[in-house]
């Protein structure tokens, strides 16, 4: 080093050449520095190797796996290494015929010299008798799937793993036991055991909100959960059928096309609020039916504006556009026809459209039944069928029989209890009829066939028609499957019952049919015919001649 030029301008070292700015020690360190990147596996600064593009610890991984290998000169990894070792001392098993370690003794790998358990000798089943290998409580394995002790012992083994039992365990084992099959039963207190040991809170109400499935259904187990809870006042009933109604909402209103949706579905914000505050104040609420309906017809509406009028506004609506849509299912201009006119003066308040284009509109229909009616053979049929044919199903002619000959209607038949009916008199309670009907000697046997193939089901529904759903709960049967019970026959519940009623008010008065069956006089002058019975008129002139 030649004399001091300068002080290093990093440590303050005495700097030799002219040319130079950093003492040596700095230099070599700069040298070293601009060599170095950093690795991308590691993330230090380092110098990276050229065919690896890695620092040099890096670039050693182990062939088998990849791992890094920290150990200069080897091709595996610690973990490798060892199995590559464990290989080695392997050979052909002579039983097995597999790789293995031999042992000593044997000559054999250690799963072939390890002794095998030995199965317990057949022995007659003290339920079937068979010869079997048993299962436990000394019966085969077939008999002991079907045991109806089985749901009890797995109570009391749940009970027994438990630190803090609920009081009412004993109570759902006994529940389930008594309305389900033993297997079904076994895996509910399965289900139950994984809820109460999960770490959250059990209470009924929190066991019953996890039970559920997501999805439009809640699950078997969830329902047998509510079932109990609620029967026995230790939880509320679930919001399930609030959520069903709420996402049949939701596909009506994503319905409409994309233009007209805001207001629909601000139209139907509105009417729920609606229905709550009725529902709060004790009035009469609209059905989830009813808000469904409404929001069917605004979506035909909307589909009906945008392909085949053009329209994407509400505010483009006009008088010939509503009646082009009413025109495209006269039969029903009425009910159709309400629902617009709710709409349009709910769009008019909220300024979405300056006129209602419903203002000047008529139903224009009469408030007269239009209904089809049976022919007197056609019932004749219909009562040899239900009476005589011991093929048709209880369900079929139990709602035919109650319709036919007392003015049933489908939700009547569907909420009837065995509660309601009275053997010694022979009567039942329909609905919100005011007394008693009486039943025919017809009508009673058809009743009583039915009451047969419900405690074939045995069940603990309270409801006559008791179905495969609702056979362990305590619901009745659903509307869907009234709707479908007369298909055999080929003539809907409605038209049968609307039958009966147009014989009653035209031979009776109608106020003492509306008085039998708890309807309004207004609503039975509707079945009242426009025709005069020619066997009450007074003879002509010419019959008399």
């Amino acid at each position: 080093m030649g004399k001091k030029q300068r002080d290093c301008v990093t440590c303050g070292a005495p700097v030799g050449y002219l040319d130079r700015q950093h003492c040596c020690l700095c230099w070599r360190s700069l040298k070293e520095q601009a060599a170095k990147q950093i690795c991308p596996a590691c993330g230090k600064d380092r110098v990276l190797e050229a065919d690896t593009g890695r620092c040099i610890i890096c670039s050693r991984v182990c062939e088998r796996c990849g791992h890094p290998v920290r150990v200069a000169g080897t091709r595996l990894c610690r973990g490798c290494r060892v199995l590559a070792e464990r290989e080695a001392a392997k050979t052909l098993c002579p039983r097995c015929g597999r790789p293995g370690i031999l042992r000593e003794a044997t000559g054999w790998c250690g799963s072939c010299s390890r002794p095998r358990l030995q199965k317990q000798p057949p022995r007659a089943c003290r339920e079937c008798g068979e010869l079997r290998r048993h299962a436990g409580l000394g019966l085969c394995s077939p008999c002991w799937q079907r045991h109806p002790g089985r749901p009890f012992i797995r109570g009391e083994n749940l009970r027994d793993r438990l630190a803090d039992p609920p009081r009412w365990l004993h109570e759902f084992v006994s529940h389930v036991a008594a309305r389900h099959c033993v297997g079904r039963a076994c895996n509910f207190i399965t289900e139950l055991g994984r809820l109460l040991e999960d770490g959250h809170s059990n209470s009924p109400q929190a066991l019953l909100e996890r039970s559920r499935r997501p999805g439009r259904s809640m699950g078997t187990f969830a329902r047998t959960l509510e079932d109990f809870f609620t029967t026995h006042g230790l939880a509320l009933p679930t919001d399930q059928a609030e959520r069903l109604a709420a996402g049949r909402r939701k596909r009506r209103v994503n319905a409409v096309p994309e233009p007209l949706r805001p207001a629909v579905a601000a139209f139907d914000t509105s009417r729920m609020r609606a229905q709550d505050r009725a529902r709060r104040a004790g009035t009469r609420p609209r059905s989830n039916l009813t808000l469904e309906a409404a929001l069917a017809t605004m979506r035909d509406l909307a589909v009906f504006l945008a392909d085949q009028r053009g329209k994407g506004d509400w505010a483009l609506v006009d008088v010939h556009d509503v009646e082009a849509f009413l025109a495209t299912l006269p039969n029903g201009r009425k009910r159709r026809l309400t629902v617009l006119r709710q709409f349009f003066g709910f769009a008019r308040a909220q300024h979405l459209v300056l006129v209602d284009p419903t203002r000047g509109l008529a139903a224009k229909e009469a408030n007269g039944y239009r209904g089809r009616t049976l022919t007197l053979d056609q019932q004749r049929d219909l009562f040899r069928r239900w009476t005589c044919d011991n093929a048709v199903h209880p369900h079929e002619a139990l709602l035919g029989m109650l319709a036919l000959l007392h003015g049933a209607s489908s939700a009547e038949v569907r909420m009837l209890q065995v509660s309601d009916i009275d053997a010694a008199a022979r009567t039942v309670r329909l609905g919100k009829r005011p007394h008693p009907v009486p039943l025919d000697p017809a009508s009673w046997a058809v009743l009583q066939r039915c009451l047969a193939h419900r405690a074939g089901w045995t069940t603990q529904n309270p409801h006559v028609m008791v179905t495969k759903g609702t056979k362990v709960g305590r619901s009745p049967a659903s509307t869907a499957y009234l709707s479908h019970v007369l298909d055999d026959c080929g003539y809907p519940p409605r038209m049968i019952r609307g039958t009966r009623l147009v014989e009653l008010v035209n031979t009776l008065d109608p106020k003492l049919v509306a008085a039998a069956f708890g309807m309004d006089p207004q609503a039975a002058l509707i079945y009242l015919a426009d025709h005069i019975d020619e066997g009450r008129l007074p003879p002509s002139e010419s019959s008399r001649k």
